[in-house]
């Protein structure tokens, strides 16, 4: 974990950021831990499986791992290649996929992909390839294969045909972001999404970084957010997540917080 603060929008609750040990863009992934018993309802206009890359030749030993854990897990080919598939307790979807590179430790290196629960897959992939610029892989029976033209070649996957609406609940996905340099670039961005017809929100201040929201045509909540000015803006590197971190706007709570969220098990 690299940092543990509240929801800007919902001060009630945790919202806890995981990523590798600088916090690098590209590997965060974050929760909001609700203290509610209502399993969400998988579906459209939702983010569905999140996929992990590892080093070449690890996937034996990911199994391995797995398997002494008790957690079920099945291969198979859902970004392209083998994809080790498993949930975790919540039953939020996730996978595991080779690198094209092997490395001395078998460690996650990153976010591979995720699948995108489009109502209107067809509108999506016109925002991925027209105006985001990524490159179409491949089109079959069950799905729209993208990768993002960066150098981390990310890949997004688009079901077909799609599913029922969903649901917000326990084991679900709200959003997924997209990464931009700094603010300038970002209000480019926002600027650009407006003249396509989307309804973009302002730009909001989140300490770590600053995004912009939208629902794109097939009702998945993209956030483009800037990479600056990260995560160790108030905590050292070598100690981020180790400590409850507040906002300004909401410091002078700190002693209510502290008495009121659930103490973390870390």
């Amino acid at each position: 974990m690299v940092k543990q603060t509240v929801n800007f929008d919902d001060s009630g609750v945790y919202h806890l950021y995981f990523a590798d040990y600088d916090g690098t863009p590209g590997t965060v992934i974050t929760f909001f831990n609700w203290m509610v018993d209502r399993p969400g309802q998988k579906g459209s206009g939702q983010v569905g499986r999140i996929g992990f890359r590892i080093p070449k030749g690890s996937m034996s030993e990911w199994q391995q791992h797995f398997d002494k854990l008790n957690i079920s897990t099945k291969i198979s080919q859902l970004f392209g290649q083998d994809t080790l598939e498993f949930d975790d307790v919540h039953g939020l979807e996730l996978a595991l996929i080779e690198d094209d590179t092997a490395r001395e430790n078998h460690e996650i290196i990153g976010f591979h992909g995720a699948v995108l629960l489009s109502s209107d897959p067809d509108g999506t992939k016109e925002l991925l390839v027209r105006t985001m610029g990524l490159n179409q892989l491949d089109i079959n029976d069950r799905n729209y294969h993208f990768e993002t033209a960066g150098e981390e070649k990310h890949h997004i996957i688009t079901e077909i045909p799609p599913s029922p609406r969903g649901r917000f609940g326990i084991g679900t996905v709200h959003h997924i972001a997209w990464s931009l340099p700094e603010l300038s670039m970002l209000e480019e961005w926002q600027g650009l999404l407006r003249d396509k017809g989307f309804a973009v929100t302002e730009v909001r201040d989140r300490n770590y970084f600053k995004s912009i929201y939208l629902s794109e045509r097939g009702d998945v909540v993209f956030e483009f957010a800037t990479d600056e000015p990260g995560f160790d803006v108030d905590e050292d590197k070598s100690e981020l997540g180790t400590s409850l971190q507040l906002p300004p706007q909401y410091e002078d709570r700190r002693t209510q917080f502290e008495k009121e969220l659930p103490k973390l098990d870390l």
